[in-house]
């Protein structure tokens, strides 16, 4: 008999509302620490909101891994990232990339908060040939970097964004976020030596600490620790973070570069389904569809 995790709910498409993601934009020029992060709080509980409902009207998506990054994607395009709309053909603005593509859904919503894509273009996630694939895909969005979802690939590509920006003597910073099952890859680690070798100064590499993977906790699978110290020994600057505390992510991107002069690597400490009471740090929420009552449990819970 399946179990429940094994049970895929139909394609229920009113699941998302008809009314459309309000677009917040970055944090606003002048803007106190105190409002910064509150900005940064409520961008990050409606991007959540949507992205809930988009995997259950699509009956396909990573929710938990989703829930536990939304917060650092959040801070990065809102206010940390020299990058806007505005700014997409300036080939000094900071570079984004989502290792982890399977968590394109919290990817597509702060690209649609933060004014890249158009509200209303969430409700086509994961549709017939919506531009919204399961992964993000570089020749369907022009905001998106690079296409992703082979695990152990966005890294490397990132590790090259940044190797061009300093041949090119660019001042533009290359930000990547990988999971942290996705460092059992080993190109990543090939990456990061590579990184370091050069001291790609512009480049910082997020890792979403959440210690959960597809089907198993990351450290029964192929234990990463001590992962502060691996990460030092290939030549980062590492720094460890809460990633669901904006200030303290906001205080961490404004370092990069590093003063060092070495690449930044940033263990940020997250929880899978991240605040959800009943998604939290339970590995079956790694690819999952949420029911209708899930769903409208996980809102009431975002609304407290």
């Amino acid at each position: 008999m399946p179990t429940e995790e094994d049970l895929v709910p139909r394609v229920d498409p009113e699941a998302v509302p008809s009314d459309t993601l309000t677009v917040l934009g970055r944090v606003p020029a002048g803007a106190t620490r105190e409002e910064a992060v509150a900005h940064l709080r409520e961008a990050a509980r409606l991007v959540r909101r949507r992205d809930i409902q988009m995997i259950r009207a699509s009956g396909l998506g990573h929710v938990g891994g989703e829930f536990s990054v939304i917060d650092i994607l959040i801070t990065l395009y809102l206010d940390a990232m020299n990058m806007s709309p505005e700014l997409l053909g300036d080939p000094d603005r900071d570079r984004f990339i989502l290792s982890k593509g399977h968590a394109a859904a919290a990817l597509y919503t702060t690209l649609a908060i933060a004014g890249f894509l158009p509200p209303e273009q969430l409700g086509t996630f994961m549709q017939p040939l919506s531009q919204l694939n399961g992964h993000p895909a570089r020749t369907k969005i022009a905001a998106v970097e690079a296409s992703t979802g082979p695990l152990g690939h966005g890294l490397p590509v990132a590790v090259g964004t940044a190797f061009a920006g300093q041949l090119d003597g660019s001042p533009r910073r290359t930000f990547v976020v990988t999971g942290d099952g996705e460092l059992q890859e080993g190109s990543n680690w090939e990456a990061l030596m590579t990184a370091g070798n050069h001291r790609l100064s512009h480049l910082c590499v997020v890792v979403d600490r959440n210690r959960l993977q597809q089907g198993a906790r990351v450290a029964d699978t192929n234990d990463l620790e001590p992962l502060a110290d691996k990460l030092r020994a290939f030549n980062l600057e590492v720094v460890e973070v809460d990633g669901h505390d904006h200030g303290a992510l906001l205080d961490v991107f404004a370092n990069v570069p590093a003063a060092s002069g070495k690449p930044t690597a940033v263990i940020a400490h997250t929880i899978k389904g991240h605040p959800i009471s009943f998604m939290s740090d339970n590995v079956a929420w790694h690819h999952k569809v949420p029911s209708a009552e899930q769903v409208a449990q996980a809102l009431a819970e975002l609304e407290a």
